[in-house]
């Protein structure tokens, strides 16, 4: 194990962090640690990483079991990058694949759900990572991902940002809407091309997803849009969203 005061993190205090399979020697994934993660992987002998989205430590593996159990970590000539060494406990991508590597630079298809997975992933959270879904409906997607923010704020799990957003409180949920709602306009403005359009519908996925952890905070449910929406319209509220 290398000494923290070696290394050179970056002006965000980061050090990028490669994981490497210890028996294959296949890289498995890339991520960023910093001082405290670093000190969390060589006591405990499991991987941490700092999220740059979400501002906080996170255990691979806490909320999925698969968790990486280091054998070694070594620095690179200039102190500036770790390789880190393990042995996987399951895939290390959230799409189940054993590596985030597994396509090439010109294949296009989106990433694919792993055969026989649920639609619903439990994996350490992040608005864009706590559904994969295939071809759902988007009536079921939102039921499904409203379900798991419910469960979420009921048993509080370790290391997942749902939690953290419900132990900030209102005031950090409401400030996350507003700056998911400021950078949906930000794309929206910039939208000239498909990769563009995908950005803004990835910013219409956090927003839709930060709106539904207001929501389950405020105990509004989406029968009580429904029947919103369905006043507004003169239409009888969806039956689904009773179910």
């Amino acid at each position: 194990m290398t000494e923290i005061q070696n290394l050179k993190f970056d002006e965000q205090g980061l050090i990028p962090s490669i994981v490497q399979d210890d028996a294959t020697g296949e890289v498995l994934m890339v991520a960023y640690m910093n001082a405290e993660s670093l000190a969390r992987t060589m006591q405990t002998g499991q991987t941490w990483f700092w999220s740059r989205s979400r501002q906080q430590l996170w255990h691979k593996g806490a909320t999925s079991g698969h968790t990486q159990q280091v054998v070694d970590v070594r620095l690179d000539c200039d102190g500036d990058a770790l390789l880190v060494r393990v042995i996987p406990n399951g895939p290390a991508c959230h799409t189940g694949e054993q590596t985030c590597f597994y396509r090439g630079v010109n294949e296009t298809d989106p990433p694919r759900e792993p055969a026989g997975k649920s639609s619903v992933i439990h994996q350490a959270d992040s608005p864009l990572s706590l559904v994969n879904v295939a071809a759902l409906d988007l009536g079921i997607l939102l039921q499904d991902l409203y379900r798991l923010i419910q469960e979420r704020k009921d048993q509080l799990p370790e290391g997942s940002y749902t939690t953290y957003l419900f132990n900030a409180g209102l005031d950090k949920i409401l400030k996350k809407v507003g700056e998911e709602s400021a950078e949906t306009i930000i794309a929206a403005k910039n939208v000239s091309d498909g990769g563009t359009r995908k950005l803004l519908s990835g910013e219409i996925s956090d927003l839709l997803y930060h709106l539904l952890v207001l929501m389950v905070e405020r105990e509004v449910s989406l029968q009580d849009i429904s029947n919103e929406l369905s006043h507004r319209a003169g239409k009888p509220a969806h039956p689904k969203y009773n179910q």
